[in-house]
């Protein structure tokens, strides 16, 4: 490292320098043994206890992740030219990965992935939509967003407006407040986008999330490939992407279901938007009392089951509730179906790792008295791209079997 430099010294114990040598890019305030004093959010440079840089980035004051490293690089400046060219990066990474038509809506910015620790941008048509949830990045919103506007007007990308969707208790965490609202641009926070050839409705301001849930669109055109001709259940079916899927794929009929009677209302209005409707229905139900009463019924009336329920943990904690939830919606599935049929699962929570889903998976087909054979197994949308030093950044599982 240089021996002068402009930013505030963070010392590393020899525990935490191992970790951010393996490619980490979070230090932990138990693994800092000396820290400057300097502003929340500044920039600072994580040293090892016998001086060896290791990197540059962010100070949270307030949450139990005291630095986020946006550079391992001690030649870097972190002016606008460096913003500028990791969004730059960000963007044709994704014209490289995505189909074309897939750029109009995808997540642009996937945080640490894209070394903006704590953003999420995502790309709705003309609309950006941005949860920010580190300190650092909230400080330099105000240079990073206009610069992102600017990689895309460069490319021929017109954008109305950044809506911000910072309405999420762990910001807390950050110190930061709670809101949501126009960062730059205005007018109506609807709009349309077009995935695999259906379209949406999406409502930036009070959708889940950012808006609509783009990790799967990939993950939804394998099961429009299986749905022709098919009797298809969809659970947890939020807005129908998966149900219009598989009833754009050829599907005999498709049965979507969701807990929300405004989500299957949503659900029910892409399909009319698509001139899907006449080959579905569109029921409010809990998925967890749904599936039993099918079993109850006697028959086969789906040779197609969809499960694709929210994060059941988003903490070691609950790890053990969440997996006998996942267990009990698979086995009940699996019950359902017959020989030959087909079956799409998915977990989008990161303490739910692939190898416990899968002894998951593996345990309620032994319970089913079934086997499966698997057809493909999936993971997010590599808009959403995984660091594989990054564990956190891997959180989606998703797998197609036939039942034999």
């Amino acid at each position: 490292m240089k021996s002068e430099r402009e930013y505030p010294r963070f010392t590393v114990t020899a525990k935490g320098t191992r970790w951010v040598e393996q490619g980490h890019p979070w230090i932990y305030a138990a693994e800092i043994v000396e820290e400057a004093d300097c502003e929340n959010g500044a920039l600072a440079d994580a040293v090892s206890e016998k001086g060896k840089y290791l990197g540059t980035g962010f100070v949270s004051r307030d949450s139990k992740i005291r630095l986020r490293l946006v550079s391992r690089n001690a030649n870097d400046r972190f002016d606008a030219a460096f913003w500028k060219r990791r969004l730059q990066y960000a963007w044709d990474y994704r014209k490289t990965v995505l189909r074309p038509e897939d750029l109009s809506c995808c997540r642009l910015i996937f945080g640490e992935a894209d070394g903006f620790p704590g953003l999420t941008v995502d790309r709705f048509s003309d609309l950006l939509v941005t949860q920010t949830l580190s300190v650092g990045i909230e400080r330099r919103k105000r240079e990073i967003f206009p610069l992102l506007l600017e990689v895309l007007a460069e490319d021929g990308q017109q954008i109305r407006g950044i809506y911000e969707r910072n309405d999420v208790p762990i910001r807390a965490l950050e110190g930061l407040e709670q809101g949501k609202g126009w960062f730059c641009g205005g007018g109506s926070t609807q709009t349309e986008i077009c995935e695999n050839g259906i379209t949406y409705a999406v409502d930036v301001e009070n959708g889940q999330k950012t808006g609509f849930f783009l990790d799967q669109k990939y993950n939804r055109l394998a099961v429009a490939r299986l749905a022709q001709g098919r009797r298809v259940l969809d659970c947890f079916t939020h807005t129908g992407s998966f149900a219009l899927n598989a009833a754009r794929g050829g599907a005999a009929h498709v049965t979507a279901v969701d807990v929300s009677a405004a989500a299957i209302e949503l659900a029910k209005e892409n399909a009319r938007r698509n001139g899907l409707e006449d080959r579905m229905d569109f029921v409010t139900a809990d998925v967890f009392d749904l599936l039993p009463e099918l079993k109850a019924k006697g028959g086969a009336p789906y040779d197609f089951i969809i499960l694709d329920p929210p994060a059941f943990t988003k903490s070691r904690k609950t790890a053990d509730r969440a997996e006998r939830g996942y267990k009990e919606i698979n086995l009940r599935a699996l019950q359902l179906l017959p020989r030959g049929g087909y079956f799409a699962t998915a977990s989008c929570s990161h303490f739910m790792p692939s190898e416990r889903f899968v002894s998951m998976l593996k345990s309620a087909a032994l319970d089913a008295g079934v086997e499966l054979r698997q057809i493909e197994a999936r993971q997010q949308a590599p808009d959403h791209p995984i660091l594989w030093n990054v564990p956190e950044t891997d959180y989606l599982k998703f797998y197609l079997f036939q039942v034999v």
